[in-house]
């Protein structure tokens, strides 16, 4: 069987001489599976581990899939991940919108963390994320969002007419004064 993500899997499908076995997860002849990918990366995703999403698929569906196939399909995101927020950006935005999201987290215990986003305004209008950061603690910092600017520049921006953060109030114009 190929997987999208992880490659060449060996599956053993049960012999039935009356003919009435009705596969689950990969129907009969079927070459492809992209849908075990997709349902393994959305449980990573909600926060389980390798082997909780191995437990899943042998509970839900009576597939042993292990978890070093489980995370050779994560690993795939996390490598897309990786290239994306280290993609280049355009030199410049017409405007450039950022803010703090607070999203519950568990780290030894449930608590609220900021993730700093980006989101630019091309001049032909066109909007893109150009990031999303996470954040350590319980709240907005300033050196945080000056990582952010930082890793924007390095990126390739060089100007932005218009930064908006609502938050504050405040639409600070062209950075190029603040050295973006």
């Amino acid at each position: 069987m190929l997987t999208d993500a992880a490659g060449q899997v060996r599956i053993e499908v049960p012999r039935d001489r009356a003919g009435t076995f009705e596969p689950v997860i990969v129907a009969k002849r079927q070459k492809r599976l992209s849908d075990v990918d997709a349902v393994a990366i959305s449980l990573f995703a909600k926060g389980l581990t390798t082997g909780e999403i191995s437990a899943h698929f042998r509970e839900v569906y009576g597939a042993s899939i292990g978890k070093d196939t489980i995370s050779r399909i994560t690993d795939t995101v996390v490598e897309e991940m990786q290239s994306w927020t280290s993609r280049p950006l355009q030199a410049v935005y017409a405007a450039v919108f950022i803010d703090a999201i607070y999203v519950k987290v568990r780290d030894g215990q449930v608590g609220n963390h900021p993730f700093y986003a980006a989101i630019g305004v091309d001049l032909n209008g066109r909007r893109d994320v150009l990031g999303l950061w996470a954040g350590h603690g319980g709240g907005e910092s300033a050196k945080l969002w000056m990582s952010v600017l930082t890793d924007l520049r390095n990126r390739g921006v060089r100007d932005i007419f218009f930064v908006v953060c609502p938050e504050l109030g405040h639409i600070v114009p062209s950075c190029t004064a603040a050295g973006l």
